[in-house]
């Protein structure tokens, strides 16, 4: 039994319990591929591109064009929590906390979805016949965090000049073909917003980043769609329980800027969950959630880093 649980007593606090400030739905879920699983591993097989041979001679062999295939293997994680509720502890509060807590449990799952996809970007990918390689995020796909289109490099944290040089990076290789999405913190939105450029009289009417993180359904901005995310979850007292965005070895922030065919969100089943008297636990309510679920880099050339300073703008 959590051994919080006094602090909803009516003789100490309101009569209803109150969600307290967390994230309650996914929002990278709509931004990545989709799959079913089934067994305890999946596999996404890919083809690769060929060019035509020009035809030089008449009657001359028919060519061969071997097309280049690829695997990237996926797999699940088995999530879950539980709570129990006291009938001593109902009998003394005017309404009990069941709902909230599945409420609660909800959220923590969709911020994990989120967690595990935000980790994917750049973590390792399994590719081959049985995914027995390993394939790493390559250098070539990560913008430094002093890149400067011109003059002297220097530390920052999201610039319009890194964003043009992410979509310049997905523009070449057309992963334009699909939705293309940037995920940032409150942080990277107020860079943004103190950049000269981007307040000057081009974007004095769109200013498409002014709304973001308040609610407000935000508007393509060089060719992305942005998702905010609160970067950590926090107990009542302030202690940081997750953050979410990952840092490097210098603790700058790992901005993921990609196309929708470039991840791959994989769950077994949808999140289940279940309320039932506990005969172990003197028949108290038992409440328990479970979901599994994963996420991999589909192609690394979908996806590219921009490394953010989290101490200067």
């Amino acid at each position: 039994m959590s051994t919080q649980i006094n602090t909803a007593f009516v003789n100490q606090f309101r009569a209803n319990f109150d969600m307290l400030v967390q994230q309650m739905d996914s929002r990278l879920l709509n931004a990545v591929e989709q799959e079913s699983l089934t067994g305890e591993f999946g596999f996404r097989d890919q083809l690769g591109a060929v060019l035509p041979q020009q035809r030089t001679a008449r009657h001359g062999d028919t060519p061969f064009t071997e097309i280049p295939h690829a695997r990237r293997r996926f797999f699940t994680t088995e999530w879950e929590v539980g709570e129990i509720i006291d009938k001593q502890d109902t009998e003394r509060m005017l309404t009990s906390p069941q709902s909230q807590y599945v409420q609660a449990f909800a959220a923590s799952f969709a911020r994990q979805r989120d967690k595990t996809i935000l980790d994917a970007f750049f973590a390792d990918a399994s590719t081959g016949k049985t995914g027995q390689t390993t394939v790493s995020f390559p250098a070539g796909q990560q913008i430094a965090v002093d890149f400067v289109e011109t003059g002297s490099a220097t530390n920052s944290s999201l610039t319009l000049g890194k964003l043009r040089r992410a979509v310049e990076l997905l523009g070449d290789v057309g992963a334009e073909d699909a939705e293309m999405y940037i995920a940032v913190t409150r942080r990277e939105v107020s860079a943004m917003l103190r950049t000269l450029e981007y307040n000057s009289a081009d974007f004095v009417e769109a200013r498409p980043l002014q709304n973001a993180g308040f609610g407000a359904p935000l508007p393509k901005f060089m060719g992305l769609n942005w998702i905010v995310l609160p970067n950590r979850v926090t107990a009542p007292d302030g202690t940081t329980l997750l953050t979410m965005f990952n840092l490097d070895g210098s603790n700058h922030r790992r901005i993921p800027v990609w196309s929708k065919k470039g991840m791959l969100f994989a769950q077994t089943a949808g999140t289940e969950m279940n309320a039932a008297p506990d005969p172990t636990k003197s028949f108290n309510t038992r409440l328990h959630g479970r979901a599994s679920f994963g996420a991999t880099r589909l192609e690394e050339v979908r996806v590219v880093e921009i490394k953010c300073s989290t101490s200067v703008f």
